[in-house]
């Protein structure tokens, strides 16, 4: 499987011709629905959702969220399918297990929103806006780095708990060249602890799994 970082927090992730799209938002530049055959959604904030951009999507295309996501996508022509913790289903080529069913707290004045993580292939787990305990082993963890929502700590911490084999930035696009600095610190820091490939994956780059 190959994973190509897109800005911010989203991933294209490729195999056998294939091409699953992860939270194509609205920091994450151009191309996002390029070659897609199926979209999965974590919640709706825009950083990770772009609505403009899927009402230009084929029909052909499937989209995998939420109930709070697909209520902003009534004039969307793709096919829209609802999941929730624990679901499990196929698209694209790829098997996806959902995990997880609410947001991290962000703002004391904001309610607290869904969010649904996605365990691909059994490999990559990429959780959203949250920093929900898996339940399984994960090889691939697309790590969130930097949020409202977000201390370096609890990320630190949240890398330890889960042990991943390999774990790649995510929720990143916020941060300047210094702040990136900061992430590719705490990054090289815990892999070496770890014995771990952790690391940010620049933007338009890839790595083979």
């Amino acid at each position: 499987m190959k994973l190509i970082k897109f800005g911010h927090a989203c991933w294209h992730l490729e195999k056998d011709g294939s091409t699953l799209v992860i939270d194509p938002g609205s920091f994450s530049g151009p191309g996002l629905l390029d070659n897609a055959k199926a979209v999965l959604i974590t919640h709706e904030h825009f950083d990770h959702l772009d609505v403009t951009a899927l009402r230009g999507a084929s029909p052909d295309l499937e989209i995998w969220t939420c109930q709070a996501v697909a209520d902003q996508l009534t004039d969307v022509p793709a096919k829209i399918h609802v999941v929730r913790d624990g679901d499990s289903f196929e698209t694209a080529g790829f098997t996806v297990k959902t995990i997880g069913e609410w947001h991290a707290p962000n703002h004391p004045d904001l309610p607290i929103v869904q969010n649904v993580g996605f365990f691909v292939d059994e490999e990559v787990f990429y959780p959203g806006d949250a920093l929900t305990p898996p339940g399984v082993d994960v090889p691939t963890l697309l790590v969130p780095t930097n949020a409202p929502w977000l201390k370096a700590y609890e990320m630190i911490e949240y890398l330890r708990s889960i042990r991943p084999a390999r774990a790649y930035s995510t929720h990143d696009g916020l941060v300047n060249e210094y702040g990136q600095l900061l992430i590719d610190t705490w990054l090289t820091k815990e892999a070496e602890k770890q014995k771990a490939d952790m690391r940010r994956i620049p933007v338009g780059d890839s790595v083979e799994i």
